[in-house]
């Protein structure tokens, strides 16, 4: 798969901004007891919040409430935090990442400013309080808190490397010393909220739980594909699965002491068999939540004059018009990529064995395109092009636009086509070719997925939705639908009864109460509060509240949902 071209240094306003765009983002969902998704089977929805998204595009953690987004996500990856060039270990940095074409790019760089030191006026903040100069925090972390506080059922996760920052990885893999330093490393700083003091703000604990686990964007274990100058070996395929051990080990290891609560772990992929080749697919399902898979970025302006094709084709047709990986081997497609980590591919050593029920389909919210193109006969599709599309004002770059950018083109019957051998659509006007998603590819990859048993969607990134979030709502009512309406749970129980009771008895009042069958536990009663503790009955069995909940009935909400299952009863 090509990656992803960094566009981040055009977005930022500010040299405090660090961090680079993912080659091919993706992340995870919980294995956790208190960090659970209330997604369905199939039907988990991941996506990722950039660090950048504070700075030029003014794209803040309250947009994902006002904007209806926080609702339709289980989980939320914030991308990225780096590895230390010298330490190999997680770290804090006001330092910018510098040009992409520099193997040095990401050496040392990171975005303490955004993380925990940006303060945030009322009108900018989840809660509508202006941050205070004596907090312990300011920054994306705290407004995550307030996300968090307004939607009990989000889950986020620290997303670590990208297509920047991935360059030590392979160092950090090494050994069994150095694998155990990263990790106790990344759970101080993220998982116990360990923050170094900067700006006034930070220390021992400031950011604890905020995070409810971490998510491995290594791109890419093994391979030279990845940014220029990443460090790679032959032993990264062993070390990789040995690193996701320790992580697993680590944060299990920290949740049991601390209350039994589960951490997640989850992992970007790729979608090429180039790259897949370097992981062993068929033992790291055992540590993982959920496997995303980069399914896109496979083509783009970077293949130079074309032929123009699709950046994530469902399935390669025989209209595909670009070169194979290698002789003999597949060309690139959704399709292939999801075979190859169930099924293998003996052809590149791929064993498969990935469990696909922790396969997560990859949906991007920005196009790929070309100018210069000819119409030909299949309005741009397939045919030489001049470059990569004009730059737009928020993606700055040649050759990619956010889906907000690309209004009145994106499902205008005008300039929207269907390639029905890809199953991808695509679009074409005044001579530029943009490929990317709308409502008939998202139902197409949706239906793929569960015909396939997927886990659900991961999304990259948030910064290219439009405000009526536009594509996460295709892919959220595509997948089923899910609607989770901000909770506040009371603080103080009224203690004054009504000054004026009701005095008209219910028409049939309940000459029974409720049984359960379960001797003394309670049944269950949907719309009453339940607090942590807390004990049901429920359908044969009992359960006990792990936290607040209300009308989340027992025995649907999964297995690291608010329910803890004790048993039948």
């Amino acid at each position: 798969m090509h990656p992803r071209k960094s566009m981040i240094a055009a977005l930022l306003s500010s040299a405090l901004a660090a961090g680079a765009l993912a080659a091919t983002a993706g992340l995870g969902s919980a294995q956790a007891a208190d960090a659970a998704t209330t997604a369905s089977p199939g039907g988990v929805r991941i996506a990722y919040y950039d660090q950048w998204s504070v700075y030029g595009n003014a794209f803040y953690p309250k947009h994902l409430d006002t904007r209806g987004i926080a609702s339709k996500l289980d989980v939320l990856n914030y991308s990225f935090g780096n590895i230390h060039p010298t330490n190999l270990t997680c770290f804090q940095a006001n330092k910018a990442a510098g040009d992409d074409n520099n193997p040095n790019a990401g050496d040392g760089a990171g975005d303490s400013y955004a993380d925990y030191q940006k303060s945030f006026s009322a009108a900018d903040s989840v809660d509508g309080v202006a941050d205070k100069w004596d907090q312990p925090i300011v920054g994306v972390f705290n407004q995550f808190k307030e996300l968090k506080a307004k939607y009990p059922h989000l889950k986020i996760n620290i997303s670590l490397g990208g297509w920047t920052y991935s360059k030590y990885f392979s160092d950090a893999a090494k050994t069994d010393a150095s694998r155990k330093k990263l990790v106790s490393s990344c759970i101080d700083q993220y998982i116990k909220g360990d923050l170094p003091v900067e700006g006034g703000f930070g220390g021992p604990g400031t950011a604890a739980g905020i995070f409810d686990g971490i998510d491995i964007d290594w791109e890419y274990p093994g391979s030279n594909g990845g940014h220029l100058g990443n460090h790679y070996s032959a032993d990264d395929k062993q070390n990789f699965t040995l690193l996701l051990a320790e992580f697993r080990k680590q944060l299990d290891a920290y949740g049991a002491a601390n209350g039994g609560k589960k951490y997640m772990l989850t992992a970007a992929m790729p979608a090429g068999q180039d790259k897949i080749k370097y992981i062993e697919t068929d033992k790291i399902g055992q540590y993982l939540d959920y496997a995303n898979i980069m399914t896109y970025d496979m083509h783009g302006a970077w293949d130079g004059d074309g032929p123009t094709y699709h950046q994530s084709p469902l399935y390669s047709g025989a209209n595909d018009p670009t070169d194979v990986i290698a002789p003999g081997q597949e060309k690139y497609s959704v399709d292939a990529a999801i075979d190859s980590w169930i099924d293998g591919n003996p052809a590149y050593g791929i064993a498969g064995g990935f469990p696909a029920n922790k396969l997560t389909l990859g949906y991007e919210f920005y196009y790929r395109g070309w100018k210069g193109v000819p119409a030909g006969t299949a309005n741009g599709l397939a045919q030489t092009a001049t470059g990569g599309s004009n730059a737009r004002p928020l993606s700055q770059q040649a050759g990619i636009a956010h889906y907000k950018e690309l209004g009145g083109i994106v499902d205008n019957p005008a300039t929207t086509f269907w390639d029905d051998q890809a199953k991808s659509s695509y679009f074409y006007k005044d001579g530029e070719f943009f490929t990317g998603l709308n409502q008939k590819s998202i139902q197409e990859r949706v239906n793929y997925g569960k015909q396939r048993g997927l886990g659900g969607a991961m999304m990259y990134s948030l910064l290219g939705l439009d405000e009526k979030a536009t594509l996460l709502g295709q892919i959220n009512d595509a997948l089923g639908g899910t609607t989770v309406p901000p909770t506040t749970p009371p603080t103080t129980p009224p203690t004054t009864p009504p000054t004026t009771p009701p005095t008209t008895p219910p028409t049939t009042p309940p000459t029974t109460p409720p049984t359960s069958g379960c001797g003394t536990v309670p049944a269950y009663v949907a719309g009453t509060v339940y607090n942590t503790g807390n004990e049901v009955a429920h359908n044969g069995r009992k359960y006990k509240a792990k936290w607040w909940t209300q009308n989340e009935a027992p025995g649907t909400t999964g297995e690291w949902g608010v329910w803890q299952d004790l048993g039948a009863c």
